[in-house]
């Protein structure tokens, strides 16, 4: 299954990924500032800002995103060097960019499938308190709900590539630098991930890559609790979202060191 993030493509063709003007999430629609604490991971790179994954804030100075974008991106980067993260409708060259220092999981790829341990969070230089936060869910919360989540909505938020209509394969991927959203149903749950449909023709919208680290919040539209972020999927962006969950002993207790979990 392909990442959701940008990462593979920026080290194989940067060039592409140069910020500039936006088109237009998976079968989506702009955000419109409905979840302006969703933000945009972003690097400098020879002088330029480039997109590169997607992410939360769910503290003043804590911002939530995949451990596979933070861990390829110290990869990219000097050390010592700053990430930033941005939280304009439209990721710009002249937007507001706030720096921070990228924490990964400490055990960050070693369970395999099962548990990759992918999380991670920038912690922010200065504090951001006008955008609000986004809220992390209680112990457990996919599990007690289990019975009911295949009537329950979902709604995933980014940066990434879009897709408008499911006809064909990796040439329908289309660029993008605004923060989109869709909505999505249930598919499976099991001891670290929350798979989400994603396929046009149930009504489902989704994630595709630059949407890693994304959230996907338990509801509608106006829901802010995070349940999941977005890792990986079908590599054509075309049917299932493999979500990695948040509400596990393993993420509750990497995020613990950072913020107050619930």
């Amino acid at each position: 299954m392909a990442k959701r993030s940008i990462i593979a493509l920026l080290l194989v063709a940067l060039s592409l990924m140069v910020i500039g003007p936006a088109t237009a999430i998976v079968y989506g629609e702009p955000d419109d500032g409905r979840h302006p604490y969703v933000g945009a991971f972003v690097l400098e790179i020879d002088e330029e800002f480039r997109r590169i994954c997607s992410g939360s804030l769910i503290s003043s100075t804590v911002f939530l995103t995949a451990g596979h974008c933070t861990a390829a991106a110290e990869d990219i980067i000097e050390p010592g060097d700053p990430v930033f993260v941005t939280f304009d409708d439209e990721v710009r060259q002249t937007s507001t960019f706030h720096s921070g220092t990228p924490h990964t999981h400490p055990e960050f790829g070693s369970g395999g499938n099962n548990d990759p341990k992918d999380i991670a969070v920038i912690v922010l230089d200065d504090p951001v308190t006008t955008q609000g936060f986004a809220e992390l869910p209680e112990a457990g919360l996919l599990d007690d709900m289990k019975s009911q989540l295949r009537s329950e909505t979902f709604t995933a938020v980014g940066y990434g590539t879009i897709r408008e209509t499911r006809k064909k394969g990796p040439q329908n991927i289309l660029s993008n630098l605004e923060r989109m959203m869709a909505l999505q149903s249930f598919n499976a749950l099991n001891k670290s991930w929350l798979r989400l449909a994603m396929n046009e023709a149930t009504g489902n919208g989704g994630t595709c890559f630059g949407d890693s680290g994304g959230p996907h919040f338990l509801g509608g539209e106006d829901s802010n609790l995070i349940v999941s972020i977005t890792v990986t999927g079908d590599a054509v962006c075309k049917a299932t979202d493999d979500t990695y969950r948040v509400d596990t002993p393993v993420a509750r207790d990497f995020l613990d060191d950072f913020v107050t979990v619930p």
